[in-house]
């Protein structure tokens, strides 16, 4: 069971670039969801916090604190590079959620913008967090 945990946070991108690569690609996308996206549900830069929609009629309070964490306090691990992998999780079911049932019918300018954040966080759930991130020095602790 250990080494399934370990095995989720290990992560080799190749060479240093590439590792670079990923640790900017994780930092801007993570700070555009949090800035963009996660404030204004707690009602930063707003007059009043963001009311999430709730299309799979979950309980209101749930759904608005794991609407608010995934958006919040999810991109906050992704920018460590902690628990990387498990972090997207929450990230990707609202995403994927507002792509696939909130804006399905919408136009695609309307619908992008979940698209997209849905294929960045995809790429660095598979990916994981890279050589730049608490995941990859737990890991190398562990082999030592």
């Amino acid at each position: 069971m250990i080494n399934i945990f370990f095995s989720l946070l290990y992560s080799n991108v190749g060479t240093r670039l590439n590792n670079f690569v990923l640790f900017f690609f994780r930092i801007a996308v993570s700070l555009e969801l949090i800035f963009a996206h996660g404030l204004k549900k707690i009602g930063v830069g707003t007059e009043l916090a963001e009311v999430v929609p709730n299309p799979l009629g979950l309980n209101e309070v749930f759904n608005q604190v794991f609407a608010t964490g995934a958006n919040l306090v999810m991109p906050i691990f992704i920018i460590a590079g902690f628990m990387t992998r498990l972090a997207a999780l929450p990230i990707l079911a609202v995403t994927m959620t507002g792509y696939f049932i909130v804006h399905f019918n919408d136009p695609i300018l309307v619908k992008d913008t979940p698209l997209m954040y849905s294929l960045c966080f995809l790429l660095i759930c598979f990916t994981g967090a890279g050589k730049y991130s608490i995941d990859h020095y737990i890991i190398s602790k562990r082999k030592k």
